[in-house]
């Protein structure tokens, strides 16, 4: 008798410490403290396998819910590991049909999900559908659940058809079986939404995007943290449609619900940091969007463990930002900290390290660093040729950046190549006015203008231009910027009037939509200013190419090239006017920036370095025009092929000079 007293007590106080430990770990894990949550869960297992088999049921709950801590970390190798024990015992434990083991499934689709394993994820949210459709009736949320998990791997995998489809059938679902005001239809609105911003259906996604956001504001008071996804993807739409000045609305909206309802440290204001950063960043006020990502990885830092890849996105959008401002070693610091993040966590074809070497390639062709440019994008495109479909628009991606590195590179054939090889995934994968068959189009029209095809550059710029007319509306930025490339390829052919038309109606978008100090703008007055040169308006010329250096020397550091490329151009016209010590001025304030922000043994210098060879020529100082001409060589020999065009003029200009006094 006493012992079976002794018995109960025991098994009392299992109980009870065992539930309170596990409602103590749900309660951190909800407040983000996943360090405190993983301890008390760790303490409920512990007690589980003093006191119970190995194999009893309970540990499996105890094995999912260390999994769900670690998952929430981004700990995604030690989830797969305990959602996998805890899915063995059920195997053991449980008919094959039960709604736990549908439930593990599902959460090691998840897992396989966020680790890039796409396939593994498809069948395991297949294995739980499968259980769930057995008993249809009690399972119609379950059904739907694993329709939008389905949905979303192939969403990931560029399966647009596939995952329009499973979310339209998780939508169907809660349609007969949920109250019209139901949340989780508001999340499968947001998930079509979703496919049709990717396919371009910008105008239908932001339809799904509102009748989520109604839903949600019938039911929920206005400051309701559930309001605030709703107005970042209205705010997406507006994004992707070029309105920048409505998806920062949207984003702000988003932010302040999230700021009244919220912890200031909460992970999601994380989230509204980075989108609002993005914004700024496509309107080109990078400290604006520096200082967002900032507050973002702040607040990642605080929560997250160390390795989480929340952390590495942060450091991945800092590391954009620091490449637009020109800010090349700092860029390369920041992509490189996100890389190692990923490379502790992901398989080693996961697509994020793809984005990572992406981004890292990126950076050196910045820096003129061409071979590891070429280097890091052969590495994305190997990863991505692993781990997604052969469409898959990421591919397309990496052959587009290859190509503009051996565009760099006067590789020109290579080039072409890869960018035909884009527009061939980019055709068979996304609808025919999709702008990213624009975005190749250009690229194509770019390279052949630099072989002196400019007909049938021009034929290509003329294609990315009907496309973005069908598909973007008028003021979108990037129809401004086929206007530019139009009037590029007229400027190369000399028609100078033309070109000047369309570099004028890229501006007068721009100016539409852009603040009167923005760099896009500088862009244009830039090339405006070039015409004005050819054309012999040497006066409009100057006052074009001044206002461009006016706007680059409010908003970008002191040692940025775009300054260089103004003083450059100012130097281009005094020279024209035969203002020989005002170009020798304006090229030489050009070069000391260059100096400042690019490697020694850039291409950029050696040309420089040529300019002012050859403006010292001109006023008769012949012994400073060889130094300057040697330099040149010195580094063209360095950094270009040995028949590179530039490396025979900068030869021929030092013969010129070799016995002048």
């Amino acid at each position: 008798m006493t012992k079976d007293k002794a018995t109960t007590i025991t098994s009392l106080n299992y109980r009870d410490s065992t539930s309170s430990y596990n409602n103590n770990g749900s309660v951190h894990d909800s407040m983000h403290n996943y360090r405190k949550a993983l301890s008390y869960h760790e303490n409920v297992l512990k007690i589980k396998q003093q006191s119970l088999p190995h194999n009893h049921s309970s540990l499996a709950y105890s094995y999912n819910n260390i999994g769900a801590v670690n998952y929430n970390m981004g700990n995604y190798p030690k989830a797969l590991s305990y959602y996998k024990k805890g899915f063995e015992i059920q195997q053991q434990s449980l008919p094959p049909n039960h709604p736990d083991v549908a439930s593990s499934y599902n959460n090691i689709g998840l897992v396989h999900y966020n680790m890039g394993n796409y396939l593994e994820a498809l069948s395991s949210h297949h294995a739980s559908l499968a259980i769930y459709q057995k008993t249809p009736p009690l399972n119609q949320s379950s059904m739907a659940m694993s329709y939008n998990n389905i949905g979303a791997v192939h969403y990931r995998m560029g399966n647009h058809s596939e995952a329009l489809s499973s979310f339209e059938k998780a939508l169907e679902i809660q349609q007969q079986s949920l109250p019209v005001n139901d949340h989780d239809l508001a999340m499968s609105y947001n998930n079509i939404g979703l496919v049709h911003k990717d396919m371009c259906n910008y105008p239908e996604a932001l339809l799904f995007y509102e009748k989520a956001l109604e839903i949600k504001q019938q039911s929920l008071p206005a400051n309701h943290p559930d309001l605030a996804p709703s107005c970042m993807s209205i705010g997406l739409a507006h994004y992707s449609l070029g309105n920048y000045p409505k998806a920062l609305s949207y984003y702000k909206k988003g932010l302040k619900i999230q700021q009244q309802s919220l912890s200031p440290n909460h992970t999601y204001l994380a989230h509204s940091y980075n989108n609002i950063g993005s914004v700024h960043g496509k309107l080109d006020n990078h400290p604006k969007a520096l200082s967002c990502h900032e507050k973002a990885l702040e607040i990642r830092q605080h929560l997250l463990p160390a390795s989480h890849p929340d952390l590495a996105m942060s450091y991945n959008n800092i590391g954009l930002v620091h490449d637009s401002m020109g800010n090349y070693s700092k860029a390369l610091s920041f992509h490189e900290k996100a890389l190692k993040i990923r490379q502790q966590l992901l398989p080693a074809n996961h697509p994020d390290l793809a984005m990572s070497y992406n981004n890292i390639g990126l950076v050196h062709d910045s820096m003129g660093n061409y071979r590891k440019a070429l280097s890091c994008h052969e590495k994305a495109l190997e990863i991505r040729q692993q781990s997604l479909p052969a469409s898959h628009p990421d591919l397309a991606m990496s052959y587009n950046n290859i190509g503009i590195v051996h565009d760099s590179m006067d590789n020109y054939s290579k080039a072409l190549s890869s960018f035909e090889k884009a527009l061939e995934i980019q055709q068979k994968s996304l609808p025919a006015n999709h702008p990213d068959l624009a975005m190749s189009y250009n690229n194509i029209g770019l390279v052949l203008d630099s072989m002196d095809n400019h007909q049938k550059a021009l034929s290509c710029h003329e294609k990315a231009l009907e496309i973005r007319q069908q598909s973007l509306p008028a003021s979108h930025p990037d129809l401004a910027m086929s206007y530019n490339n139009i009037g590029a390829v007229n400027y190369n052919i000399g028609n100078y009037p033309k070109a000047l038309s369309y570099y004028t109606k890229g501006l007068e978008i721009q100016q539409q939509s852009l603040p009167d100090i923005h760099p896009t703008l500088a862009m244009f007055y830039n090339n405006i200013g070039l015409v004005h040169d050819r054309m012999d308006n040497y006066p409009e010329a100057l006052s074009f190419h001044e206002k461009a250096l006016e706007i680059r020397q409010h908003l970008l550091p002191a040692n940025h090239p775009d300054l260089a490329m103004s003083y450059n151009n100012i130097g281009i016209v005094h020279d024209s006017m035969d203002n020989y010590p005002k170009a020798l001025s304006s090229f030489e304030k050009a070069l000391e920036i260059q100096q400042k922000s690019l490697p020694p043994d850039h291409p950029n210098l050696a040309s420089f370095y040529n300019t002012i060879g050859f403006m010292h020529k001109n006023m008769g100082n012949y012994s400073k025009a060889r130094t300057f001409y040697k330099h040149a060589i010195k580094i063209a020999e360095q950094s270009l092929p040995a028949n590179h065009s530039n490396l025979q003029l900068y030869r021929n200009n030092l013969e010129h000079v070799k016995n002048k006094q």
